[in-house]
Formats: structure tokens, C-alpha cells, sequence
């Protein structure tokens, strides 16, 4: 890791600092991510793909968490949160670590573009354009582009339009042709983000090489035709990232799917929260765009493309050059449902785990669409939070209500980022005929469970489906989640009571098996952990193995240190953020810390205590974060069947057994990988092969680059 000697120094922990703060643990997540797209053992591609994701992360980080920052400076917030830092002071900081990381990102762009050009993925300046290169983008640039253009002219009599947060645009300063006049014209342009980013450029039929251009770079060269009379000084270009977060009044809000379009609309003209101009912008330029957005200190200077994650698109685009990319895997229908495709017979006699994405998200879809079209199943209970953009679920549940099944969805309209798209969906399942649920006021609802109510004989039965992940077929080919189905009479029970209380008024309730946030998860994990302690202290078994995206609640992270200092071993798998100081003498020795980034995103969250020899498993929508135990309805499920928690004890040894694309978290609050004398073990390699866990079936061993 490329960390400042000086800075590493400055950081050394102090014996009064027990915690890490959130938002630098979340830079050093992304170090992590970018450390992907640098090493060259990954395919050409997937590199590319890694720098989009490090781009795409960096803007949802600066306009949900650097501008709630801001805000808080604005208001002359100066309280310490509990890691030690004031919104200033941690300003200060971030400024720093991001000036960072966008530096490393753009070398680490300049080494994969030389890459790329060695194998013939060549991105051209304009100027090197062959001349029939350059006939035919003057066509295309005629016929296509200047068409949907439209500059925007900043003067007295025009003020300075809106500008969409992270669209990139064109500043164009200009004088007038055979004009003494000294002062400047301004301009901009958005350029159009339905085209294009890279135009291919022709090729002979017989050649592998493929070369582009940039969209911006060939409107920037044909500027003129969009001011005639005026010669163009500079054209630079330049990306505002804006403050996206929403403020939705809950309590007021007569229609809540009606406020939060509301908010919508105003999200476009969130206030300015970073600017992101191309070097050597004309000073004139700059100075009008800091005028307009009052952006001093967070404006970035960027040498090169602007907004990297065209490279997440652009690698799959490419054709012909398959061999720069992992080699795809086909998941594994469960093995279970393969063999008896009637879901309800098969869960009448055994629980099923299911681990995406090696094995198929489809299963989860067919047990919905079997259930839409039973003529037992009486009632279909589903939580949404995020869904695909064409989710065979949707059309599955749609087709429940309309045959005449009750069908109830709770839709999460405050998914970040998911808000039109389900306002999309609830429309459509209303629609249908399906009661939709918009969740608890002042609550995400974030659990991910199906409730299947089926008539069989003179009993109705109860089906349930507990998940890790969202119900989104796209993600789960690219996440790792686990999926758990049950005929469990005390977790249907629970699911029953859980909908009832989403979706109507209902009094306390002692849960027979689930934990649920904001109800009593945070009490729940607090007595899990300090009876861990207690074995600990008496002599018996006791040990914390967790794995989450995330962990940064102070209580969780105090309870965790009391446990280790009674002795309990503790393993934590956190992808993220983690706000607890691993190897501290006296406080955390006992606790070590490990973060996995690899092919897949690494999303399940499963919780582990040995519990003087009896060990219970959970499988969790929650990480241990505070907006999770207090602000969001959460759900911890336990494993009741035997043989399936010893599945889901050999995934958690898959991943600490991880010696390739793990990082520990050192004291200091920074990240080294794994330095041991053991042969290579990489854990999503390894759960390719189904046996390793379940004990059904094998893939294909995979290579190096699989």
C-alpha cells in the first residue's frame, strides 16, 4: 500500500484512542479496491472494472458522507463524534486522503491504458486521427451528436443554468470575433450522457485492434460550430458532484411515495459538494465555476478522463478480447431443487442454503413463481429493498394478486439511489392488485424475508426465505449472499408477526427465533457476546466469528473489547469499514480484523458463537452499524438445521483461510495483506467448488484467471 511514511507516523495510535474513524475507514476500503485494479495479477479488464467501481464509490462517498460533513461545518457543528474528530478537523483530513486516492487513480488509469494498448485497445487523441478516422467522426459528429447539443450561455440576461450533479460538461470561454472588448465570454455544455463515452473508430475487417475516441474531445474540437461570430479561448471540462443525501419528513407527509418524488426533484439542485475540473483549466473558467457552486477547498484538479467509471461499461463492450476478462462461471442450480423441483416437498422434509453466486439466483425466482402459480398457496409476504431493473419477481408477484392470492410487498421507497426505481415498481404492483407497504415512519426497511402461506390439508403451512442480500438477480451474480429456506415452525411464526408489525399496529412481541432491529437486536448481540465472556471465564468454549460489510456502533465495538479481554477469541470479517482497533495490549490482542476484496463483492453477513461447545449461527440482512440496530427494521434468523451450520462454519473458514485477498487491519488503522510461508489460498476460488462447503457437487478447479 502506498501509504506517506509521515503520515503512518502521525496515525500511531495512542493508548487513549480506542476506535477508527468511519469515513477515513472508509477511504481505506477503497485503497483496497484500487490495490485491485493495480495488481497485475488480475485480468486487463477486470482491473478496468475495479478503477470504475473505485470512481463510482468516490462519488456516493462525497455526496452522502463529505456532504453531510460540509453541512455540519456550516451550521458550526464543533462537537466530537466518538472516534475524537471535529466536522473540521476530519474535513481536513479527508481533503487530504482523497486529493490521495484520486491521484493513485489516475496513475494507476495512465498503467491500464498503456496496458490496454499493448493488446490493441487504443484510446486515440483527436489529433492523431488517420484522415478517413477523422471524415468519418465528422459525419458522426454531424448526424448524431450536434443535433441533441445545446450550449448555454452565462451573460446578464442569461444566468448560469442548472448543473446536474456527476453529468460532465464543457466550459468554454470565448471573445468575440474582431472585438476589442477585454472581458470574457463564459459558456457551458453538457455533454450528452446518452451517447457514447468512447466513439469506436473505423477498422479493417482483417485487424484486432480497436481504437476510440472520447465524446468530449470531439465536441470540444468542433466547438466552433456551436458559436459562430465568437472565437473559443478554452474549452475545459468539468463535473460537479452535489449533496444527494434526501430529508424527508415522514410524520408530515400525507403520501409518502408523493414526498419523496418531491425530494427527488430537489436532489437536483443539492448543494455543491465537489467540483472536479480538467487540468489546466483557463483561470477565467475556474473562477466563474467557483463563483456559481461556492466551492473553495474540495476542487480537483484531474489529468485525465473525467469520471472514471465508463470503465465498468466500456469493459464489457469490447468484443473479441474475452481472454482480458475472468473467465465467466456458470452458478450451480441447487442441487437440492434439481433434484425435486417441487420446492414445498423438498422444504417439507429439510432446510436448504443456497450461496450466491455460485449457485443460482434462479432458485429464489422459481420458488416465487411456483408459489404464484399454486392454487394451495394462499398469501405471498415480500420485503423489496432493491430490485433489478427487469425483476422476474415483480412480474411473479403481479400475477399472484392477479389470480387472486393476497399478496402483500413492503417496498423500500428510501433505498439510496433505488428511489425512481421503486416508485416504479410499487406503482406496477399496485396495479396488480398487491397491498403495498411502504414501511415504518423513521424506518428503512432493510430485512430480507418471503412468507409463503400454504394450505395443505386442514393446515395452512408457512414457508419462509431469509437472505443476506437483496432479492436482485443482477446483483446476485456479482455478490456473495447466502439464501436460507425453511418450513420451520417458529421462523414462520415469526415471519408472520414480523409482516404484521411492517405492515399494521401490533403490540410487543416475544420472538421465538428472530432477532429484529430496531426492536431488540441491539440487546440481543450485547447478551450474545457477553455470554461468550462468561464461557471464557469459566473455561469453556467460546468464540466470535463475524462477517459483515461494515462495523462501526460504539456499544457493539465496547462489548466486543470486554469480551476479548475476558478471553474470548474474536474473528472479524469486514469488508469496509470497521471502526474497532484490532492487536491493542490490554484491549484488543485477542481480536483480529481481516478485510477480503476479490472477484466478487463479498455481502453476506453471518454470525458465529461457539457458546461453550453448542454454537449458533445467525444469518443477518444487518451489519453492526448504528443505523442498522437503531434506524432500520434489521433481522438476525438462527440456523436451526445441523448439517447447514456446518455448512455455513466451512464458508467462514473459507474466508480466514484466505492468504491472498485478505488485508488485516493493523492498530494504526491501516491495512497489510497477508504475509504467511502457507501455499496461496483464495477463498472465492475456493467456494467455486461446491464441495468445499456443501458437499454436494464440483465445479471445474479453477486457474489462475478464473
Amino acid at each position: 500500500m502506498n501509504v506517506n511514511a509521515e503520515e503512518k507516523k502521525n496515525n500511531h495510535t495512542s493508548p487513549a484512542t480506542a476506535y477508527l474513524n468511519r469515513d477515513l475507514s472508509w477511504i481505506e476500503f477503497n485503497r483496497r479496491v484500487l490495490a485491485e485494479a493495480q495488481d497485475p495479477e488480475n485480468p486487463l479488464m477486470e482491473r478496468a472494472k475495479f478503477l470504475a467501481i473505485v470512481s463510482s464509490n468516490l462519488d456516493e462517498f462525497i455526496s452522502v458522507r463529505v456532504a453531510g460533513i460540509q453541512d455540519q461545518i456550516r451550521a458550526g457543528y464543533t462537537k466530537k463524534d466518538f472516534t475524537g474528530y471535529t466536522p473540521s478537523g476530519l474535513y481536513k483530513r479527508l481533503i487530504k486522503r482523497v486529493t490521495k486516492i484520486i491521484a493513485d487513480q489516475y496513475r494507476t488509469f495512465k498503467d491500464i491504458s498503456r496496458s490496454l494498448h499493448k493488446e490493441g485497445i487504443v484510446f486515440v487523441d483527436y489529433k492523431d486521427l488517420t484522415h478517413a478516422q477523422e471524415q468519418s467522426i465528422e459525419q458522426y459528429y454531424r448526424d448524431i451528436i450536434y443535433p441533441v447539443l445545446t450550449p448555454m450561455a452565462v451573460d446578464q440576461s442569461r444566468p448560469f443554468p442548472l448543473v446536474h450533479s456527476q453529468f460532465i460538461y464543457l466550459a468554454v470561454v470565448l471573445t468575440r470575433k474582431n472585438s476589442q472588448e477585454e472581458e470574457p465570454y463564459f459558456a457551458i455544455l453538457q455533454i450528452p450522457s446518452n451517447l457514447p463515452r468512447c466513439i469506436p473508430l473505423p477498422h479493417r475487417s482483417n485487424s484486432k485492434k480497436r481504437q476510440f475516441v472520447f465524446i468530449e474531445d470531439v465536441i470540444r474540437q468542433h466547438i466552433q460550430t456551436l458559436f459562430s461570430g465568437y472565437d473559443p479561448v478554452a474549452v475545459s471540462e468539468f463535473r460537479l458532484t452535489r449533496n444527494s443525501d434526501l430529508t424527508i419528513d415522514e410524520e408530515g407527509a400525507e403520501d409518502l411515495l408523493e414526498e419523496i418524488e418531491k425530494e427527488l426533484r430537489k436532489r437536483r439542485r443539492g448543494v455543491p459538494a465537489r467540483l472536479e475540473v480538467q487540468k489546466g483549466i483557463h483561470p477565467y473558467a475556474l473562477e466563474q465555476l467557483q463563483a456559481e457552486f461556492e466551492l473553495e477547498d474540495f476542487v480537483f484538479e484531474i489529468e485525465g478522463p473525467l469520471d472514471l467509471s465508463f470503465l465498468r461499461g466500456f469493459a464489457g463492450s469490447v468484443k473479441g478480447f474475452s481472454y482480458l476478462h475472468h473467465a465467466p462461471i456458470e452458478p450451480l442450480y441447487p442441487a437440492e431443487f434439481e433434484e425435486n423441483e417441487d420446492f414445498f416437498e423438498v422444504l417439507g422434509e429439510r432446510d436448504v442454503l443456497v450461496y450466491h453466486p455460485y449457485e443460482s439466483f434462479d432458485a429464489m425466482t422459481d420458488f416465487i413463481i411456483q408459489a404464484s402459480e399454486d392454487e394451495q398457496v394462499m398469501a405471498i409476504k415480500m420485503t423489496l429493498y432493491r430490485v433489478s431493473g427487469n425483476s422476474p419477481l415483480i412480474t411473479a408477484l403481479a400475477n399472484a394478486a392477479e389470480s387472486g392470492k393476497q399478496v402483500t410487498v413492503v417496498v423500500e421507497l428510501k433505498a439510496r439511489f433505488d428511489e425512481e426505481r421503486n416508485i416504479a415498481w410499487a406503482r406496477k404492483l399496485e396495479q396488480s392488485g398487491c397491498h403495498v407497504v411502504y414501511g415504518l415512519v423513521g424506518l428503512k426497511t432493510h430485512a430480507k424475508v418471503t412468507l409463503i402461506v400454504r394450505q395443505e390439508g386442514p393446515e395452512l403451512r408457512r414457508y419462509v426465505h431469509v437472505g443476506t442480500g437483496n432479492y436482485n438477480d443482477s446483483t446476485a451474480k456479482a455478490y456473495t449472499d447466502l439464501s436460507l429456506f425453511t418450513a420451520n415452525h417458529e421462523i414462520g411464526l415469526d415471519a408472520s408477526e414480523l409482516f404484521n408489525q411492517m405492515t399494521g399496529y401490533s403490540a410487543n412481541y416475544n420472538w421465538n427465533s428472530f432477532i429484529v432491529a430496531p426492536t431488540n437486536m441491539s440487546l440481543s448481540l450485547q447478551k450474545l457476546i457477553l455470554r461468550e465472556a462468561e464461557h471464557a471465564a469459566a473455561g469453556r468454549p467460546a468464540r466470535i466469528i463475524a462477517k459483515m460489510n461494515s462495523l462501526s456502533n460504539q456499544e457493539v465495538i465496547d462489548n466486543l473489547y470486554s469480551a476479548a479481554q475476558a478471553g474470548v477469541s474474536i474473528d472479524l470479517i469486514v469488508r469496509g469499514v470497521c471502526c474497532l482497533r484490532p492487536g491493542i495490549e490490554g484491549l484488543s490482542e485477542r481480536i483480529t480484523v481481516r478485510s477480503i476484496v476479490d472477484r466478487f463483492l463479498e455481502h453476506s453477513r453471518i454470525y458465529y458463537f461457539e457458546n461453550g461447545g453448542k454454537p449458533e449461527v445467525y444469518l443477518s440482512s444487518a451489519d453492526w452499524m448504528t443505523r442498522n440496530l437503531t434506524r432500520r427494521i434489521e433481522l438476525m434468523c438462527p440456523v436451526k438445521d445441523s448439517s447447514i451450520r456446518k455448512q455455513i462454519v466451512k464458508i467462514l473458514d473459507l474466508s480466514l483461510m484466505d492468504n491472498v485477498k485478505s488485508s488485516f487491519l493493523q492498530p494504526n488503522g491501516y491495512y497489510e495483506r497477508a504475509d504467511d510461508k502457507k501455499a496461496p489460498f483464495r477463498s472465492q476460488f475456493a467456494a467455486m467448488n461446491v464441495t468445499r462447503w456443501k458437499g454436494s457437487r464440483a465445479l471445474p478447479s479453477p486457474t489462475k484467471h478464473s
